[in-house]
């Protein structure tokens, strides 16, 4: 059974950074491009950004980029996704997914997510 789980989320003031973790089991996150998403309240899913398997090409949404960085530890079979100088917009849901490709179709389609973690909450407020 694939199992994703993000950690990492929480409450944080304007401009202070995160660290989410995507941990996964039942699947070998190395032969699959593993994204971010997240969902603000009344708003849709929406791609975060992305990191392929095997050069591990990485893909950012304009409106995280110079902000987010995402990296991949093969060997602890996890993704995380460094967030910096956060805004109150970039308060959501925020989902891992594994896709079912080894490269990252970006922005990559809902269509293509073999397995969704459960989300963490990010909340960016004063």
């Amino acid at each position: 059974q694939v199992q994703l789980v993000e950690s990492g989320g929480g409450l944080v003031q304007p401009g202070g950074s995160l660290r989410l973790s995507c941990a996964a089991s039942g699947l070998s996150l190395d032969y699959y491009a593993i994204g971010w998403f997240r969902q603000a309240p009344g708003k849709e899913r929406e791609g975060v950004s992305c990191i392929s398997s095997s050069y591990g090409s990485t893909y950012y949404a304009d409106s995280v980029k110079g902000r987010f960085t995402i990296s991949r530890d093969n060997a602890k079979n996890t993704v995380s996704l460094q967030m910096n100088n956060l805004k109150p917009e970039d308060t959501a849901v925020y989902y891992c997914a594994a896709s079912m490709t080894s490269y990252c179709a970006w922005p990559t389609p809902q269509r293509l997510i073999r397995s969704w973690g459960q989300g963490t909450q990010v909340t960016v407020s004063s």
